[in-house]
């Protein structure tokens, strides 16, 4: 069953590339702290826009999504030279766990909004969820992308 699981999840552990470089993981993961930042700011003022009940609300602070938006954008930007080391498909699977931890990340939203915090608000953030995911996402596999592999050297006969 966990050989299914695993070739379900194309985890091959024999990648026929190499890992992205250190350097241009770490260039993509402050890309994506400073975008997904910047798309929680905009998205909160739009949402503020929109609904202007929600202006003031408690999640909108910056210091209160800031802190967990670069949280989690770290833990993203330790998984990808992860996936890339257990898979020969590194986007494809980043990719499909992205969506999970994004659903995953909306369970809170969902449980605020049932406790009575307000829908419209809700919808915002359960947007600055998907926003941080796209962000982080993208700059991830394309600033940090797997390298190919290296060429055996030929031998003279």
């Amino acid at each position: 069953m966990l050989n299914q699981a695993a070739s379900l999840a194309r985890l091959d552990f024999s990648p026929q590339h190499r890992q992205p470089a250190a350097g241009r993981v770490l260039l993509a993961t402050a890309a994506s702290i400073a975008g997904s930042l910047a798309a929680d700011a905009i998205l909160v003022v739009i949402g503020e826009a929109l609904f202007p009940a929600t202006s003031g609300y408690a999640h909108f602070r910056f210091s209160d999504y800031a802190k967990l938006t670069v949280i989690g954008v770290i833990i993203a930007s330790a998984a990808w030279p992860i996936v890339t080391w257990v898979t020969s498909a590194p986007r494809w699977l980043f990719f499909r766990l992205a969506f999970l931890v994004t659903l995953v990340l909306w369970l809170p939203d969902l449980y605020i909004l049932y406790r009575g915090q307000p829908a419209d608000a809700v919808a915002v953030l359960m947007a600055m969820h998907l926003a941080i995911a796209l962000v982080t996402y993208n700059l991830l596999v394309h600033i940090a992308p797997v390298r190919p592999a290296r060429a055996l050297p030929r031998r003279r006969s």
